[in-house]
């Protein structure tokens, strides 16, 4: 779908009286919805894989003494769930989707209409976040059933970790998004993120069982502070200096990348 298709979906969606940012966002998130649902590649990527991947990793955390930091295996292999969520289903696929939209015109076509610059990011991200969080949804629901997860003892701090974990994601998808050149170079400028928090923020290993010098320095990492909430929600054994400072640190990585976004996204295709 074309730029000024997209622009002409929005305006349809909202009968032709797109007046306030919340309806201006919603025709915008409901043709993007679109344009995912006709992308196999993007919904792969989006829902299938995160899905997928934790699989993998039950046979490594049976292999660990996870219970000698008073973790079971259910409360290793959620946490990790929803990082895979929120790396492959949010932060990669909307790395992709705000890369093609660039390439096609669609976003500078956008800002010559009433959408606002935060309107069109926040617009083009909505659905993917919207299928970050049902799909940690459907996470819970089979970690309770399948793996004897109970009840989240402080689910404030679950719900917080979650939300700040996908706000930070989709801001640091438009920062990556920023310096790559296209579609196909998309799964290289992500690799990052990626590969590091998956070794180091506790999504593969449990910081817990980090040494501690190296243990610190991971939960400084973008997503270490998102899995430490959730999976202090679970525990309830997170303490509240430890659960102020992986909020800070959230908010930390989330004011840079949203500060680099204003200052470096581009709009225009990369030539």
């Amino acid at each position: 779908m074309s730029g000024t298709t997209m622009q002409d979906t929005a305006g349809r969606a909202t009968g032709g009286t797109v007046t306030t940012p919340a309806r201006r966002m919603a025709a915008l998130a409901r043709a993007e919805l679109t344009l995912l649902g006709r992308s196999r590649s993007t919904l792969l990527m989006a829902v299938l894989v995160p899905l997928a991947l934790p699989v993998s990793l039950a046979p490594t955390v049976d292999g660990m003494h996870v219970r000698d930091v008073g973790l079971t295996a259910g409360l290793v292999l959620l946490p990790a769930a929803i990082g895979f969520s929120l790396l492959f289903g949010v932060y990669s696929a909307l790395t992709v989707i705000y890369t093609a939209r660039r390439e096609e015109l669609a976003l500078k076509r956008l800002r010559t209409g009433e959408l606002r610059d935060v309107e069109i990011l926040g617009g083009t991200a909505l659905p993917v976040l919207v299928t970050g969080l049902v799909q940690s949804a459907v996470l819970v629901a089979g970690s309770t059933a399948l793996l004897d997860v109970p009840a989240p003892k402080a689910p404030l701090l679950a719900v917080l970790g979650l939300l700040s974990g996908l706000v930070m994601c989709a801001a640091l998808a438009a920062v990556t998004a920023a310096a790559t050149r296209s579609v196909e170079s998309a799964q290289v400028t992500t690799a990052p993120v990626v590969l590091v928090s998956m070794a180091g923020s506790g999504v593969a290993v449990p910081l817990e069982l980090l040494p501690h010098g190296l243990a610190s320095a991971c939960a400084s990492l973008p997503l270490s502070p998102v899995i430490t909430l959730i999976r202090g929600g679970w525990t309830g054994a997170l303490s509240t200096h430890d659960a102020l400072g992986a909020v800070g640190t959230a908010l930390a990585w989330t004011a840079l990348a949203v500060f680099a976004v204003r200052r470096w996204f581009r709009w225009e295709p990369r030539r």
